[in-house]
């Protein structure tokens, strides 16, 4: 096997300042098996930022290092070992995507001259990449000659990186939902995932009071102070909170009527809305007081975090208004190439052979896909993928079934809608209008005050 080297840099409050980043201190190199790298901590400090013109170097920054950081060292395997033995990547770790965030916004106000602060590539939320490209666009170089099958993609992923039919992005996770299911408290309600799959939100309601009745289990949950389940249950429509750039609330039936259904949901107990996003996750899905969850794919860990609960669980797609089955995203982010980049036909090629898929095209397998999988979770929405034998696998926690092929089929069929940069503050004002419909407010007059704070929010009275 060929030598691999990833240089790994982990930095807490790195982009907050604007200083220089030379590296100091000892030289050290460890080997991690369990990742077949060898980390070269000195080689990160020398190349904190991008530029780098030997030909073979390439800084990230990126969060995470049980999700994204596991898939990007997945990625400079597969380059490493198939096309450049020489290759090196630089990974810088973020506490969080607000402090990448927070350099292009400090970079780009500086000027021209503070570019040399960027990394060749960054990894950036779906959801915020237009705003920031709106704002500053020079902070980014496109990718669209990149030999990628963007077809092979899901079209809703590509949305959110794509401007003016320019492609910017190549991504890295998807967050296609999943509706899972406890299927033992099923059971003893005298239900099946089936009887899940394919059913109308009346339906669900009406198996949810006896899953309640029976277990005193709540077939579904959210966080309801970040509400992501309007969101959600509106994309499975096919329809947006937003139209034309502007606010789509109170004139929008499908909006009005997800909401109705979430509202009865709750006072039905087949909804559990928690205070917090703690709560959500430690309390509703890790303590076990819920039989479902829907939210992206990677919520997934989270559910398997109770060890006791192993192959009690099954995924299958969302209901919608309709009775058809449903499939949404939410979350997920991807990789950009900055204006710093000296090396960008290698920055190019890397994300081409990795992320978008030629690895996969030219060997039928794909270490980074693969890998990025088995050790971080994370799941591609790149199609062709779902037929590699690591997606193909049963997973014991859930059955096992083979959720990931499950995933990657669901994943073509999400449908796109308008995106908006405002996306998190309608969800905030949504959330606060749905917790007083259900204390007992007005539909109607929580909907004008929510549309009439977004659009206030956005400039637009």
């Amino acid at each position: 096997m060929k030598k691999k080297v990833i240089s790994i840099m982990l930095v807490g409050a790195l982009v907050v300042s604007m200083g220089a980043m030379a590296g100091c201190g000892s030289s050290s190199s460890s080997d991690d098996s369990s990742a077949g790298t060898t980390t070269d901590t000195s080689a990160a400090e020398e190349t904190a930022t991008g530029g780098s013109d030997d030909g073979h170097t390439l800084t990230v920054y990126a969060w995470d290092a049980s999700f994204n950081i596991p898939a990007l060292e997945a990625a400079a395997e597969d380059y490493q070992t198939n096309v450049d033995s020489d290759f090196v990547l630089n990974i810088v770790e973020q506490s969080g995507s607000s402090d990448i965030e927070t350099l292009i916004t400090n970079v780009a106000s500086a000027g021209e001259s503070a570019y040399d602060q960027l990394p060749d590539i960054v990894l950036f939320q779906d959801h915020y990449f237009e705003q920031y490209h709106t704002n500053y666009p020079d902070v980014w170089q496109d990718v669209n000659d990149a030999d990628i099958s963007w077809d092979d993609f899901s079209a809703e992923k590509l949305a959110y990186s794509t401007v003016d039919d320019v492609h910017y992005g190549v991504p890295v996770d998807g967050g296609t939902c999943i509706a899972a299911y406890r299927v033992d408290l099923l059971e003893a309600a005298g239900y099946t995932i089936d009887d899940l799959t394919g059913v109308s939100w009346e339906e669900f309601m009406d198996i949810g009071e006896d899953v309640y009745e029976a277990t005193g289990k709540y077939l579904l949950c959210m966080d309801g102070d970040g509400n992501d389940l309007v969101y959600i249950m509106l994309q499975a429509e096919g329809v947006s909170q937003f139209q034309d750039g502007e606010p789509y609330i109170t004139d929008n039936e499908t909006l009005v009527e997800v909401v109705n259904l979430i509202v009865e949901m709750a006072q039905r107990n087949v909804l559990l809305l928690t205070n917090s996003w703690d709560d959500y996750t430690n309390t509703a899905i890790q303590g076990d007081q819920v039989a479902g969850v829907i939210n992206g794919n990677w919520i997934i860990p989270t559910i398997e975090t109770v060890t006791e609960n192993e192959g009690l669980w099954e995924i299958t797609s969302l209901p919608t208004i309709s009775g058809e089955e449903g499939y949404a995203s939410n979350g997920g982010s991807s990789l950009y190439i900055t204006a710093n980049c000296a090396n960008y036909d290698l920055a190019v090629d890397f994300l081409s052979y990795t992320f978008g898929g030629g690895s996969y095209e030219e060997t039928g397998t794909s270490i980074t896909y693969d890998n990025a999988l088995t050790n971080g979770g994370v799941v591609t929405t790149y199609a062709p993928a779902g037929d590699s034998e690591v997606y193909s696998a049963g997973v014991a926690y859930f059955n096992d079934t083979a959720i990931y092929q499950q995933i990657a089929e669901m994943t073509t069929n999400v449908p796109t809608v308008e995106q908006n940069d405002a996306h998190y503050s309608a969800r905030t004002y949504m959330a606060a209008a749905i917790v007083n419909i259900i204390n007992g407010s007005d539909v109607t007059s929580e909907l004008e005050t929510a549309e009439s704070q977004l659009r206030f929010e956005m400039g637009l009275d």
